[in-house]
Order: structure tokens, then C-alpha cells, then sequence
């Protein structure tokens, strides 16, 4: 079944949709008249002292006619701005808009100049813009369509099968969801030493884990993958919501083109980066999507909007507790960063009522670190490091309820 999806100007930004030109500025003694050759989005005007002028920012319009000055005004000048034109007017001597206001049918924009004082004019300088909006019946009427595209959508793919849930068969267990990074057509980052791809390492880490945790009996595990196959960031967090998992960990392997850099870190949310480096990383991982929005339609937007903060904010301190928990626990056999606990604005931690971290085990551009997490026994010692810390972080949430 082929949709068609319009593509109007409007809907990327709606001043530019609205394209008047300006058909002339005529200057009188102390009035401005600015006409436009069809309708614009609205206008702002400001104060710019030394020299004295005046701007008139016009949203939607075009450059076109200047004019010539008259009266307060030396000279007209216009250009460009943003998503429309700057008119700027050289003051004869110092002058602010009264009375400014634009014509019935939109298409025109009048205002007085009152000449004042240098002291008045300077603070006028200082002072706020003044927005100006045509006409509300302009102001909401669409404007023309401009152009149109056609394209097959087709029918909407069907949700992505949820994985087994192993371990003990007690729903009252706590569930954590395991992600192996990357996978399918995307292989992650390469080692320059053995040739090792993230993709096939996180893997390894992740079914290593998965054992060391059913092996404990204490929690129960899903993976996000169990094979070589790629799954879009949303799909990966949208498991771990879909099965109302308890805990969230993204196992992922770092590179830089720093050799010497190594070490294990771990990331929780926060829309501000705690780095440079957190910052370069999330924008890798996050590349190929974005972050989809939650249902809360049951209340109205501002009280979703509410809870949804509240709920991920709650959800973030968790995730927090648990990074620095995972660094303490593993600590003995596995090599991390001075600074381990990092934020960034990965996308898969981005589920408001999950709480996620992501653990970069370490660097495969680094000779060591490649070894270490390419082979069994560091595969081992990473999942025994990741099994300590969730019984001990499941074990306290059990032990605060009870008080």
C-alpha cells in the first residue's frame, strides 16, 4: 500500500513558508512604511546605538526594493537575516518606533519615528526587541502548497519478537535484560592488533554474563541478541521496556586512536556530556537513530510530562547507584578508567522507567584490552565482575523495601 506524504515547507520552518518580498520602504518625514508582495510571518525591531540606527527584522520575507532615506532616516538598508531580511534605517538623529502596526490585508507594515534624546535612545538600545504579528487570520491561514512527494511507505513492520526469558521459572525474580552492542551489518569497532570486531565480543561478553547469572539463580535474563544481528538503538532499549526488565546493561567496546588508552567504563544518562570524549562516543553510537517518544495519552500533556521526569529522574539515580556499584565489584578483575562512572546522551539509556547503563568494557584498539576481552578467561572474569554487583544491587533494593 502506497501513502502520500506531502512535503510542505511549513512543517521544517514555518518563516520560511511565508516568502513576501519586500516591494519597497517608503520613508516620510517621520513615517516608515515597509510593503511586502505577499504575506510574511511577522516582524521585530530593536535599537543599535553608535552608530544610530534601527533594525527591522521581517520572518518570511525576502530582500527587495531598499529605498532612499528621507527625513529621520539617512539611508535604507536590507539583507538577508536567518529566515528572512534584516531593513536597517541610518538614523539622522536619534529616533524610536511608535505606533508600529501591520495593514489589515498583512501585505504592508507602518510605523512613526520619535525623535528623543541621546540619553533615551541609549537606553532604548539596551532594551527588548519589539515583536510585531500580522493579522491572526494570516497568521493561521497555511500558505500554498509548493511542492509534493509521493513515496511507497508500505504497511508497517510488525513489533520484533521478544527473546526467551532464562533462568529460574519465578516471575517474581528480577529480571535483567542484556544488550550485545552492534551485530549484522554493523560490526562496531575493529581492533588494529587481531582484527576482532565489537560485535562478535560483545557477544561473547553478553552470553557470558547471561551464564553467570542463571548459574546464580537469583535473577532471571533475556538478551537482546543471541546471534549476529542488527537491531536499531530504539529496539534494544524497547525490549527491555516491553519486558518490564528491572535493569538494562548495553555491553559495548571502545576504540581510539590512542593505542595506550585502555580500561573499562561506565555510562548512565544525562543529556549534558561529562566530556568531550562521552560527548564524541554518543554521537557514534547514537548516529542512526533517534529516540522515540512514551505513551502516557492517559493524562494530559503537561502532567505526562511531569511524571515522565519524575519517573526518569528516579530511574537515572538507580542506574547511577548500579555504575559505580559494577566499577567497585569488578574492580579486581578488570582494568578501569581513572575516571570509570561517565554520563552521555546514549540513546539506548534512554528508556524513562528502566534503569540502563552501558559498560564499555574496554578498548579493543588497545593491544591488552583486546586480548583480555577476546579471550575466555577475561570473558569470565568481566561476567563474574557484572554478576557481583547485580545480586548485591538487587539484594539492597529487597533490603530498603523491607525497612
Amino acid at each position: 500500500m502506497g501513502v502520500a506524504i506531502v512535503l510542505l515547507t511549513m512543517l521544517l520552518n514555518p518563516a520560511s513558508a511565508l516568502a513576501g518580498t519586500i516591494g519597497a520602504v517608503e520613508i516620510g518625514d517621520s513615517d516608515v512604511t515597509v510593503r511586502f508582495d505577499d504575506l510574511v510571518a511577522g516582524a521585530s525591531t530593536f535599537i543599535l546605538a553608535g552608530p544610530d540606527r534601527i533594525a527591522l527584522d521581517i520572518a518570511g520575507a525576502q530582500p527587495g526594493r531598499a529605498g532612499d532615506g528621507a527625513g529621520l532616516v539617512r539611508a535604507v538598508r536590507q539583507g538577508r537575516q536567518d529566515a528572512g531580511t534584516r531593513v536597517v534605517l541610518d538614523l539622522a538623529q536619534p529616533a524610536i518606533v511608535s505606533g508600529a502596526r501591520f495593514a489589515a490585508d498583512g501585505r504592508s507594515l507602518t510605523f512613526h519615528l520619535r525623535p528623543v534624546s541621546a540619553s533615551e535612545f541609549e537606553r532604548a538600545a539596551r532594551g527588548p526587541r519589539t515583536e510585531l504579528q500580522p493579522p491572526a487570520q494570516f497568521r493561521a491561514k497555511p500558505p500554498e502548497k509548493r511542492y509534493s512527494v509521493t513515496v511507497p511507505i508500505g504497511q508497517p513492520k510488525p513489533a520484533l519478537p521478544l527473546p526467551a526469558i532464562q533462568g529460574p521459572d519465578n516471575s517474581r525474580l528480577p529480571l535483567v535484560v542484556i544488550d550485545a552492542g552492534h551485530g549484522g551489518h554493523d560490526p562496531g569497532a575493529i581492533s588494529p592488533h587481531s582484527g576482532k570486531r565489537e560485535k562478535d565480543i560483545t557477544l561473547a561478553l553478553a552470553r557470558a554474563i547471561r551464564d553467570d547469572l542463571i548459574a546464580s539463580g537469583r535473577v532471571r535474563v533475556a538478551l537482546t541478541r543471541s546471534d549476529d544481528r542488527y537491531l536499531v538503538l530504539e529496539e534494544r532499549y524497547g525490549i527491555a521496556r516491553r519486558l518490564k526488565a528491572d535493569l538494562f546493561i548495553s555491553v559495548h567496546a571502545d576504540a581510539a586512536e590512542n593505542q595506550e588508552a585502555r580500561g573499562a567504563s561506565v555510562y548512565t544518562l544525562s543529556e549534558v556530556a561529562s566530556d568531550r570524549e562521552a560527548a564524541r562516543l554518543a554521537a557514534r553510537e547514537n548516529k542512526a537513530n533517534i529516540i522515540n517518544g512514551v505513551d502516557l495519552g492517559a493524562h494530559s500533556s503537561d502532567v505526562s510530562s511531569i511524571l515522565l521526569d519524575l519517573t526518569q529522574r528516579e530511574t537515572m539515580n538507580v542506574a547511577s547507584d548500579f555504575a559505580r556499584l559494577l566499577q567497585r565489584e569488578a574492580a579486581d578483575d578488570v582494568k578501569f578508567r581513572s575516571t570509570a562512572h561517565r554520563f552521555a546522551s546514549f540513546v539506548v539509556l534512554k528508556a524513562p522507567d528502566t534503569p540502563s547503563v552501558l559498560f564499555e568494557t574496554g578498548f579493543i584498539s588497545n593491544k591488552d584490552d583486546s586480548e583480555f576481552l577476546a579471550s575466555s578467561a577475561g570473558q569470565k572474569k568481566v561476567a563474574r565482575g557484572v554478576r557481583d554487583a547485580v545480586q548485591i544491587h538487587f539484594a539492597r533494593q529487597i533490603a530498603s523495601l523491607g525497612r
